[in-house]
């Protein structure tokens, strides 16, 4: 587990093995969730590079048709 020292500024620095594991670039958003007493930090995945990631999924059934009533 990494660790990190919060600077007089709150500043953080993120560990090299964490930015590597994480593909962390510099100039990259991270979210800051608080829950629990605890931070965590998610990166933020730009939409544009969630494009065709599910291309060739493969539909397991066809949606049922809904009787609506008027």
């Amino acid at each position: 587990m990494a660790s990190v020292t919060i600077s007089p500024e709150y500043q953080i620095s993120i560990p090299p093995e964490v930015r590597e594991k994480l593909n962390i670039q510099p100039g990259q958003k991270l979210e800051i969730l608080v829950y629990d007493g605890q931070m965590h930090f998610v990166p933020v995945v730009p939409i544009e590079s969630l494009f065709g990631l599910f291309k060739d999924a493969e539909i397991p059934y066809e949606r049922e048709k809904q009787d609506r009533l008027l």
